[in-house]
């Protein structure tokens, strides 16, 4: 079994929909529901069984588990960038990471995780993947401070030839729909063209940027899929990797794929930015991503266009608009 964690969520339940589309079905996804939408992301996914999350880490805990496992892909985590609940980051984003990475060590079971650009900061220390580097990051939020601290345990274990990390970027794409203000902004936007005809974006407060001109590495989440894929199949290729498409974007070009997807005029409005994210507020991110080159994957992403193109036109404007 492959077992697939935050199965249910956006980068999983796309992995899962990868691994069928690759004729895989012996899957377990391990989630947390409640009272989410995200049940419907698993709707045309086939899979084997559904198991919850915390019964999952008492079977890890256990060492009790009642099916083999031939890897785990852990893409579960608390992923809101805005939560403040400390304690719950460090249960659920890090000791959570370790227990299950202990385990898959200790019964060589491949093991790949969901690291983050968060862990990146402000982007002062620049956005380099070697190991040097990771160790001297500082996240600006709690979410990426768990992200972080889980890659140090990695790194002062020593494992890093055994597990492979990665740090996605700006992630956008089907599936997300759940993630209400976590979701992207092409997402926000195409809602926005829909409901005004235009799309409002927040005002530069740095000189050297105009308005909208700040700049992002936007990557598609089914370029992320193949990645992903990729590293299941080549249990050699190991250590933390970044995952964007090393060519950031302003926020205007994004939007002006999202109109010319529709077909549209472009229209911005820009907005002032909350008082309380200015500080926080990454104004450049972009991969560099010559080490996961070098480890030999061989995806070629897509351009930010035909990326946008193909969430608009064949999900965002279809009436079921899901991974299949």
């Amino acid at each position: 079994m492959i077992v697939v964690t935050g199965g249910a969520g956006f980068i999983g339940s796309a992995f899962v929909s990868k691994l069928n589309r690759e004729g895989i079905t012996d899957i377990v996804i391990v989630d947390e529901l409640g009272a989410s939408d995200k049940w419907k992301n698993l709707v045309h996914n086939r899979y084997a069984d559904y198991v919850h999350k915390d019964h999952f880490i008492e079977m890890i805990g256990e060492d009790n588990i009642p099916f083999g496992i031939e890897a785990i892909v852990h893409m579960g985590a608390c992923s809101s960038t805005t939560e403040r609940d400390a304690d719950y980051l460090m249960e659920n984003n890090y000791h959570y990471t370790c227990c299950l990475a202990e385990w898959a060590l200790e019964h060589k079971v491949r093991f790949i995780y969901a690291s983050s650009a968060a862990t990146y900061g402000d982007g002062a220390q620049g956005f380099s993947d070697d190991h040097e580097s990771t160790r001297t990051l500082h996240p600006i939020n709690m979410y990426g401070y768990s992200k972080q601290l889980f890659d140090l345990w990695v790194l002062r274990r020593g494992v890093e030839d055994e597990i492979a990390g990665i740090k996605f970027f700006n992630v956008f794409g089907p599936n997300e729909y759940h993630k209400e203000d976590m979701t992207s902004v092409v997402f926000k936007a195409f809602h926005q063209i829909r409901e005004t005809g235009k799309v409002r974006l927040f005002k530069s407060y740095r000189p050297e940027y105009g308005d909208g001109e700040q700049m992002r590495d936007f990557v598609y989440v089914k370029d992320c899929t193949d990645v992903i894929w990729w590293l299941l199949n080549h249990p050699e290729a190991n250590g933390i990797f970044n995952l964007g498409t090393g060519k950031a974007r302003t926020w205007n070009d994004l939007i002006q794929a999202v109109f010319a997807a529709l077909i549209l005029p472009r229209q911005i409005e820009y907005i002032e930015m909350p008082e309380a994210i200015r500080d926080q507020y990454q104004y450049f991110t972009e991969a560099k991503m010559d080490k996961l080159e070098r480890a030999g994957c061989p995806v070629k992403f897509r351009s930010l266009e035909d990326a946008v193109y193909d969430y608009v036109v064949h999900y965002l404007q279809t009436a079921d608009p899901y991974l299949k």
